[in-house]
């Protein structure tokens, strides 16, 4: 099938790379213009411009999709179907309106649930039991096309936003191969809108960690909040990423050092203990507990800065 395809970040890619591998003819990539990344902020190609450049195929990287140049470009490809996955541009009716197939998103939940941005943070935070993806047919509303094709699994204990966002990232892929192979005979599932719940972008502001909430849920947060932002906790008067975590047995005072000796470090929570498992100093390393604890002068029974 010729696939004009669109997306940005790893997730995308996956798709796009096992689209080639498939035999899909792919006359056109669009991605998000190149942005600043790393130490350096140098200017930096996204994923999936990466592995079209390895894949010998045509990228373009229009800032939007709403201007005649645009379209043009896309008409152009004569595509018979346009895949999007993770692009972060708007499509608008003009553009769904020219493969023959129209466009297909895949999307990082089980729709309606979790339309929006950030779909696998906000499972996660909200500790559903599972997840996965859904190939929709994309329509003028915001993730709220009809559901042609569906994979589940489970999350996993422990399971951090970028671990599991690895597994569906493969198994999209995999569904949207699936799905342009047998596309015609596919049913177009409509969503129940009143199940719908909405995936807000992820702020900053959300990362802080409030030791008065339950370890459970800031086990979560922890995990939702791995590999960006980060969670976060003021500890001696600076800012401590924390990146891995697990609920512990203890009690106290809310943000109370319950241990902090060896590779130990354990907090109080609202209900039960959050126990530390990597940590990074500003400017530092991630690191473990015990040696972040060398350097920390902390002590059974502090409590950490709210």
């Amino acid at each position: 099938m010729r696939v004009v395809f669109a997306g940005t970040p790893p997730f995308a890619a996956a798709a796009l790379e096992a689209l080639a591998r498939a035999g899909h003819s792919i006359p056109l990539v669009l991605t998000q213009p190149d942005r600043p990344a790393g130490r350096g902020l140098r200017e930096t190609a996204s994923a999936v411009a990466q592995s079209a450049a390895r894949l010998g195929l045509r990228v373009e990287k229009p800032a939007t999709l709403k201007d005649s140049a645009a379209q043009e470009l896309i008409r152009s490809a004569s595509p018979e179907v346009m895949v999007v996955a993770a692009y972060g541009l708007l499509l608008p009716e003009a553009v769904l309106a020219i493969p023959r197939f129209g466009c297909l998103n895949i999307h990082a939940s089980l729709l309606p649930r979790w339309r929006g941005a950030a779909p696998v943070q906000r499972a996660i935070l909200a500790g559903d039991a599972e997840t996965g993806v859904g190939i929709m047919q994309m329509e003028k509303g915001l993730d709220t096309g009809p559901v042609r094709l569906e994979k589940r699994i489970a999350i996993e204990a422990g399971e951090s936003a970028g671990e599991l966002t690895a597994r569906l990232a493969s198994l999209g892929a995999a569904a949207i191969v699936e799905a342009l192979g047998r596309l015609e005979a596919l049913p177009a599932h409509v969503q129940d809108a009143s199940r719908a719940t909405y995936a807000a972008k992820v702020a900053k502001s959300e990362a802080r960690i409030d030791w008065s909430r339950t370890s459970e849920e800031l086990d979560r947060q922890v995990r939702a909040f791995n590999p960006a932002p980060g969670a976060e906790a003021a500890v001696g008067g600076e800012v401590l990423k924390i990146w891995k975590a697990k609920p512990a047995g203890g009690h106290g005072t809310p943000g109370e050092i319950l241990e902090a000796e060896g590779d130990h470090f354990v907090v109080a929570t609202g209900s039960g203990a959050l126990a530390l498992l990597e940590v990074q100093k500003p400017g530092g390393r991630r690191v473990s507990p015990g040696d972040f604890l060398r350097g920390a002068r902390l002590y059974r029974g502090a409590t950490l800065d709210r």
